[in-house]
């Protein structure tokens, strides 16, 4: 009765969707900051696990089972009926499954970083128990709008609509995060803390995407079923890559710079659009869908941030939302049987047009009730304590999802210490000792200084030489972030100008007492200097004292080692550093 190529076909396409999972959470997790890095890794791992458990009990039942005037299926608790084709019930259980947590975890990036864990955790179980289930009978489960002759192959309006339009209602009625918008609506860019992290998840979902799509002709039995399901490979991924690519070249006209999270929300719009209709359209029309689905994404982007004022921080609403009803409305246009471009007329066209508009009317009823039911019982937004401490602690009391991590720079060693060593430097032309004093009178007599360079990476090891030249051994390095008066360079971020560019830099500490501060600064300057801006800066403070832990030595004497021998390093110093001087 059952077929194992299909059966394995379709249990192969369940792992891979089920493997979108990952590459939203690190899509959502690197275009948000770091201190709600771990509250969106707990949102998709539990949309999905309530998701499995909603749609087991009440969901699949909605969905597939027998139909109630094309509204709604019969429910089916715990699926205890036969679901059987070529594959066998629960493959087919699983395989719907995994859809519907996708169309929940799209959600949670437009409402990223101002959410409360339990209303995301009940808005998500109404998702996957009742609004994407009723609407997705209506598309796959032998309701009122299949029967119209609506083809949504893969789900961008059935999956990806739905979720859009969920994550649109959902930031609207949270509202911005705070610094999102000056008080006279200007939007400020809050960049994503890892746009590496976001890239992977570009890439995984890409790749996953194949069986998003390819699987869901639930079979690979006969020459047809092969054909088609090779044609969809083609068409899924030509359409994110002339996405993609059209992206980058409008970005780099339009913000004299190709935008980086623009492009890589490109290759999900393309992605998006593509799901309708990848069984029926061209390689050239999939191509023209992805055009046409990059130019969304870019305006519809725009648009929501700068004139509706919803702020999303992951795009999701013109990706999924967008993205996803254009490219259902587009199988009317490029569909090689019955679209408008192939001489098919206007009405696939109206039907694609009509049931998009159904869907979304459904969804904007449910979910505005959804919304302001939980708003008004367990509340929907954090406190602003809450937002601005993080959610990561204030939800979860999780103090880093990046504890006792520090991006390494190999330019950069670790150094602790300071500078002790006597040298000679050259004053106009005569040379002027300065002696090592006993330890008794250094304690008390001699002044400290500490150091703070700030530069930029690429010159630290200029840096470093050129102490080393004068006996400066000990140093103490960190990676810090800054900008001087002019604000960074300026930087867009998806269409934004960034106001306040903090640029990565390398602070450099050092404390002398009697190597003169003077020498050390135009040591510095010599090394680092180009002319041009962000050379960096260098302060220079008194030291009250020094106190050396381990032995309690205090001022000149805490800087000392004793495994130092003072009159042999004198000796090859006072050469080296007269003939650097000089």
């Amino acid at each position: 009765m059952y077929s194992s190529v299909d059966t394995i076909w379709v249990l192969l396409g369940a792992a891979l969707v089920f493997f979108m999972q990952a590459g939203f959470a690190m899509v959502e997790t690197g275009f948000t900051r770091a201190k709600n890095a771990g509250n969106i890794i707990m949102k998709n791992t539990l949309d999905f696990t309530i998701g499995s458990i909603a749609f087991w009990i009440l969901g699949f039942g909605l969905m597939f089972g027998a139909t109630n005037f094309g509204l709604v299926g019969t429910p089916d608790f715990f699926v205890r009926g036969d679901y059987s084709s070529t594959v066998p019930t629960m493959a087919f259980f699983i395989f719907q499954t995994v859809f519907s947590a996708t169309a929940a975890t799209i959600v949670s990036g437009a409402m990223a970083e101002r959410t409360k864990f339990v209303s995301y955790c009940i808005y998500s179980l109404m998702i996957s128990a009742l609004v994407y289930p009723v609407s997705g009978h209506w598309i796959w489960g032998g309701g009122w709008l299949s029967n119209l002759g609506f083809h949504d192959f893969a789900g961008s309006t059935a999956v990806h609509m739905v979720g859009g339009i969920a994550a649109f209602l959902g930031a609207k009625a949270l509202g911005p995060r705070i610094g999102k918008y000056e008080k006279d609506g200007k939007p400020n860019a809050i960049l994503g803390h890892n746009l590496t992290i976001g890239a992977l998840g570009v890439f995984i979902l890409w790749f996953c995407w194949f069986g998003f799509n390819g699987t869901s002709t639930v079979s690979m039995t006969g020459d047809e079923a092969i054909v088609s399901a090779s044609t969809i490979f083609v068409t899924t991924n030509m359409a994110a890559a002339v996405a993609t690519t059209s992206a980058m070249i409008i970005t780099w006209i339009r913000y004299k710079k190709p935008d980086v999270s623009m492009t890589l929300n490109a290759s999900l719009g393309g992605l998006v659009a593509i799901t309708a209709g990848c069984d029926v359209v061209s390689v050239a029309g999939a191509a023209a869908i992805g055009l046409i689905s990059s130019l969304i994404i870019i305006f519809g982007i725009e648009f929501l941030d700068k004139k509706l004022k919803i702020d999303d921080p992951v795009g999701a609403v013109a990706v999924h939302g967008m993205c996803g009803a254009a490219g259902t409305v587009m199988v009317g246009i490029f569909a090689l049987d019955g679209g408008l471009l192939y001489g098919g007329g206007t009405g696939m066209l109206l039907v694609q047009t009509a049931g998009v508009l159904a869907v979304g009317l459904w969804v904007l009823a449910t979910m505005t009730t959804v919304f302001k039911a939980i708003d008004v019982t367990v509340g929907l937004r954090v406190s602003e304590e809450e937002e601005i401490t993080g959610l990561d602690i204030m939800e979860h009391g999780l103090i880093s999802a990046y504890a006792d991590f520090m991006p390494a720079l190999s330019a950069v060693s670790s150094y602790t210490g300071y500078a002790q060593t006597p040298i000679h430097i050259v004053r106009n032309e005569e040379p002027v000792l300065f002696e090592e004093p006993t330890k008794s009178k250094a304690s008390k007599s001699a002044k400290l200084t500490k150091i703070v360079i700030i530069i930029n990476q690429n010159k630290f090891q200029a840096l470093k030489e050129a102490m080393n030249k004068i006996e400066i051994t000990g140093m103490t390095v960190t990676n810090v972030l800054g900008c001087g008066v002019q604000k960074g360079y300026h930087e867009y971020y998806r269409g934004v100008r960034v106001d306040m560019n903090l640029l990565p830099k390398i602070q450099v500490e050092i404390v002398v007492s009697k190597v003169p501060a003077r020498l050390v600064i135009e040591k510095a300057k010599e090394v680092l200097h180009t002319g041009g801006i962000g050379d960096g800066k260098i302060f220079v403070y008194d030291v009250e004292n020094a106190v050396k832990i381990r032995t309690g030595e205090e001022g000149y004497d805490a800087l000392q080692d004793e495994d130092i021998n003072p009159e042999e390093n004198k000796i090859n110093f006072e050469e080296k550093v007269l003939t650097d001087v000089v």
